[in-house]
């Protein structure tokens, strides 16, 4: 039986691509019985008679797979945040970072529009990224006008499925159509790949991109945390990660617990204190989450 990649799902039909083309397959009348779902990413084996005539037999075990945009396998979150218009915002990264840290997925971050900056505040956009790389996180500076960082950003694609995330009007259309002016997409929209206005049913389709492929998509289009515990939440940030074993107590959440190893940290000035304050903030939201669940 041939296996392929589902790029595209819509209207009841998966679009499955493989070496020999672009099949068109149902999914299998079993797995609505056992509530199961392809996903655009899933591996999967099918049988066609012809490419427009096919059905999806079984589904490949999934590394990963995001809910709201519903999408498996990804490899690598793209998360594209202006350095002005909007205002560079750490709360808000940091709050797509923890997302995409909980589903496993490599995030890399860009801050686009560095060309809008002064002096004094492109050091500081300079600063954020010094944090972010200390923590271990790749970092690009990009411009668009000026096409800075975007040999860089355009390697980052090869040979992996991406998502673009971030929020509205930091430039991530005009960021990919930069790197890829083929795509020729649409710029104060996600996306018109496929010529979808602004209030026309959205789908999720994976489009080639350079070696790779890129998930055209609205991005994550929820990010509360639900079905995360609070004791979970330290894990997706790094420095907090790699401190736990010394913490005193198992299950420490880091706030008034004695001998945090954490807390001495902070102290120390070895995790930023931003990065702190984010935590708590997302750690209050866990915990109403939590309490509206039991």
């Amino acid at each position: 039986m041939p296996k392929g990649t589902i790029v595209k799902a819509l209207s009841g039909f998966y679009y499955v691509q493989n070496e020999d083309g672009l099949f068109q397959c149902r999914g299998r009348g079993n797995f609505r019985n056992r509530n199961i779902k392809p996903l655009v990413g899933d591996e999967v084996v099918f049988e066609a008679e012809n490419k427009t005539d096919g059905y999806v037999l079984e589904i490949m075990e999934r590394k990963n797979e995001l809910i709201r945009p519903p999408i498996a396998n990804v490899d690598r979150a793209i998360l594209v945040f202006s350095a002005a218009e909007p205002t560079f915002s750490p709360l808000l990264l940091d709050r797509f970072l923890v997302h995409v840290e909980a589903n496993g997925i490599e995030p890399l971050i860009v801050i686009s529009k560095i060309d809008l900056l002064t002096e004094e505040e492109l050091e500081t956009i300079k600063q954020y990224r010094n944090d972010y790389e200390q923590l271990g996180y790749k970092v690009y500076l990009t411009s668009t006008i000026e096409q800075l960082g975007l040999d860089a950003i355009r390697k980052a694609f090869d040979d992996h499925v991406s998502v673009i995330a971030g929020q509205s009007g930091v430039g991530k259309s005009s960021l990919l159509n930069a790197i890829n002016p083929a795509l020729d997409i649409e710029t104060n929209q996600i996306s018109s790949h496929l010529g979808r206005g602004k209030h026309t049913t959205r789908h999720v389709e994976l489009i080639p991109f350079g070696s790779g492929l890129v998930a055209d998509t609205p991005g994550f289009s929820s990010l509360d945390f639900i079905d995360m515990e609070p004791e979970e939440l330290s894990h997706y940030f790094p420095e907090m990660r790699d401190r736990l074993p010394s913490c005193k107590f198992r299950g420490c959440t880091h706030t008034q617990e004695p001998k945090c190893a954490v807390k001495e940290a902070l102290a120390q000035g070895e995790i930023r204190e931003f990065r702190y304050e984010h935590y708590v903030t997302f750690l209050e939201e866990v915990k109403t989450e939590h309490k509206r669940r039991f």
